[in-house]
């Protein structure tokens, strides 16, 4: 299902904070904006009055009104007409300015949500650019467990019954937080950040196999929890006799891959489970290599060439 949003939702969502007030269309709360390929490839979801590549949410300030003003009656009414023609999800007034008797009655003629506001016109440009391009952005759903570790959104995933919930269960114990668990949500909020959440249904819930369903909030306290986090690293467990034995190179480097979501390619690294293996242990221990290297150090690269510079003192 694409992403939508109203034009009642996104009122609902500023009235408080912008000081909207709907003056016209009311019928037209309705309306509704999807995440289809031509918003996608628009590149302004809310912006000031554009007639050729009209805007969703169509900002009118002082300068805007003042050009129409400008107008002689019969071009005044073609803009207006345009306006409307485009369907824009609402179009916004701002700093307290008087409506224009012509563009209030074409609203309510075609059912065209008309919102007045003390703010601004910047301040209703970047709050509804931020609220309608994080609502519409790419969403995606991954099976696996969602976590914050050592300050970073770690997904761990893997097969059925490879210890996913038990393994986030002993992170929790450990201090760190959950964030989702089964099925959390990506959102591509920029072009280099994917956003995880947890689904309401899901809320602060852990499955452990014999354990069912805990509420790791009531269990552990609320900073246990965390209601969201940016995904920088996979932790995927694999079982053991699937695995080939590893290369040379592998056990230097470790199992090192990457894998795409959405428009990104997210560093993962896989974990054998086998018998007397620590996974939490591990799981610290790649999530603070991933920060290493993040920062640019990386001990393999290290060792490597430690051991090439050793060979040639040999020679």
């Amino acid at each position: 299902m694409p992403q939508r949003i109203t034009a009642q939702e996104l009122f609902d969502r500023h009235v408080g904070h912008l000081a909207l007030r709907w003056v016209a269309g009311q019928a037209g709360a309705s309306r509704v904006l999807e995440a289809v390929d031509t918003v996608a490839r628009r590149p302004s979801l809310a912006g000031y009055l554009n007639i050729i590549y009209p805007n969703k949410v169509q900002i009118l300030g002082s300068e805007e009104l003042a050009w129409l003003d400008g107008l002689d009656s019969r071009a005044r009414w073609e803009v207006i007409e345009k306006i409307i023609d485009a369907r824009p999800l609402a179009i916004a007034i701002s700093k307290e300015q008087r409506v224009p008797e012509d563009l209030r009655t074409a609203a309510e003629e075609t059912e065209t949500p008309l919102w007045v506001s003390p703010r601004r016109g910047h301040e209703l440009l970047n709050h509804m650019q931020y609220q309608l391009a994080r609502t519409l952005a790419p969403r995606v759903t991954l099976h696996g467990v969602f976590m914050e570790i050592y300050s970073i959104g770690v997904l761990i995933t893997g097969e059925s019954g490879s210890g996913k919930s038990e393994l986030a269960l002993e992170l929790v114990t450990r201090g760190h937080r959950l964030v989702a668990d089964d099925a959390p949500e990506f959102t591509q909020i920029a072009p280099d950040v994917l956003d995880g959440t947890c689904p309401d249904l899901l809320q602060d819930l852990l499955e452990v196999r014999g354990l069912g369903v805990l509420n790791v909030r009531q269990m552990f306290g609320d900073t246990a929890v965390k209601k969201n986090k940016y995904l920088r690293l996979i932790v995927h467990l694999t079982k053991p006799h699937l695995e080939p034995q590893p290369s040379g190179m592998e056990r230097i480097l470790g199992d090192l891959s990457v894998r795409r979501v959405l428009d990104l390619d997210v560093p993962q690294i896989t974990l054998p489970v086998m018998p007397g293996r620590n996974l939490a242990v591990l799981t610290e221990a790649a999530a603070r290599a991933h920060i290493l290297r993040a920062k640019g150090v990386d001990p393999a690269a290290a060792f490597m060439a430690r051991h090439s510079h050793f060979l040639e003192r040999s020679s």
